[in-house]
């Protein structure tokens, strides 16, 4: 592995899309990140044929519900530099696989946990989604336009930012900080503390009286028509970012309107009129047309792209912004690192893959191995 985190190693409890993003990202970052799949996932169809959250990793086949399962990843833990693990709370301590078993073979481990109401708290045990933990941090209430109820933002905000982001911030802060102290840390990632944190600029602004709760009716939420996407004669969209004087000037000119002719921008009267003004005018011209329009003009309106188009777009191209892997375009990893950049990503593994390879590597002996393959601890696929 290449990247800044080449020689740090990670057990991964394959759980579910937060946690094994964390853990992405970590391999996309050089770290050495191996997978513990159940024993009955071997031999199955994958749930997904291709899972970009899975790339570059090596998988083991475990049966952690048994005490000589639970013993092997013990002895993954005493090698590793960090467990990862999106369970909910109390399923790895009654596994014998906790904190404080875990911390007492390796006081240097970064234990980091991913669930969606925290470790602590009423709701810890409580099943929930993405949009239940966007509805109890507040992140949910402002998502919408005026007069419509709250729209949830597929799962990418509580799932992916406020949670996966969030545990690899986590344990990339206990990694530094072990380094001075020599002794790792439990990370206590909760998709609900993640997205109350992604909401603190929203915050400020209603602190200081600029932001209404009356949902789609301020500056950055889809209440001004100059922060807002609009629909194109061929059934495209262009996203549309100019709220500063000198954008909005050049927005307006491109459109082939005069600002002497219009409302003032930031008179919130005039506002529905703005609207008006500017989804006529984004209908006498395709998006194509339109992004030739604004190409070479510094005025925050460029293409809304579909997923399917991100790869081939002339940015996306020039950044190496995606990668093939498994056969399908998807992101490359990011950021980028100009001393120790990451290398391609491999495939997503088949569950038990490199059980006899892996384990061997971590330390165990072939008899070992054989003994536990026998006993139908851990299998090889």
């Amino acid at each position: 592995m290449s990247g800044p985190l080449a020689g740090v190693r990670v057990v991964e409890m394959t759980s579910a899309a937060p946690a094994p993003f964390a853990c992405m990202m970590l391999a996309d970052m050089g770290a050495e990140v191996l997978r513990v799949d159940r024993g009955d996932r071997v031999g199955r169809p994958p749930l997904r044929p291709v899972d970009p959250l899975a790339r570059s990793r090596r998988s083991v086949a475990v049966e952690v519900k048994s005490p000589a399962g639970a013993q092997v990843v013990l002895r993954l833990a005493a090698r590793a530099d960090v467990l990862v693990e999106g369970f909910r709370p109390g399923v790895m301590e009654r596994l014998g696989l906790g904190p404080r078993e875990c911390l007492a073979l390796n006081p240097a481990l970064v234990y980091g946990r991913m669930t969606g109401w925290g470790q602590q708290g009423s709701l810890r045990h409580r099943a929930g989604h993405d949009i239940n933990y966007l509805g109890l941090s507040g992140a949910l209430y402002p998502l919408g336009r005026a007069g419509e109820r709250p729209h949830a933002p597929m799962n990418l905000v509580a799932d992916f930012g406020g949670g996966g982001m969030l545990l690899v911030t986590g344990v990339l802060a206990a990694l530094v900080e072990r380094a001075r102290s020599g002794l790792g840390q439990v990370v206590d990632a909760a998709m609900v503390d993640g997205s109350a944190t992604l909401t603190a600029f929203v915050h400020a602004l209603r602190a200081s009286g600029d932001w209404s709760d009356e949902r789609g009716t301020n500056l950055l939420d889809g209440g001004a028509p100059f922060y807002d996407t609009y629909e194109t004669a061929d059934g495209g969209y262009m996203s549309v970012g100019a709220l500063e004087r000198r954008f909005y000037a050049l927005f307006v000119a491109g459109l082939g309107l005069s600002a002497d002719d219009l409302p003032p921008q930031m008179d919130r009267v005039g506002w529905p009129e703005l609207r008006r003004v500017f989804t006529t005018a984004f209908k006498t011209r395709t998006r194509d047309e339109w992004t030739a329009i604004f190409r070479d003009v510094d005025a925050c309106v460029y293409p809304v792209l579909s997923l399917g188009e991100v790869a081939d777009h002339p940015l996306t191209r020039e950044r190496h912004g995606f990668v093939t892997v498994d056969g399908i375009a998807q992101p490359a990893p990011a950021p980028r690192f100009g001393r120790t950049p990451a290398a391609q990503p491999a495939g997503a593994p088949e569950p038990g893959e490199h059980t006899r390879r892996a384990l061997l590597d971590w330390g165990f002996a072939t008899a070992e191995i054989d003994e536990l393959a026998d006993a139908g601890v851990v299998v090889n696929a």
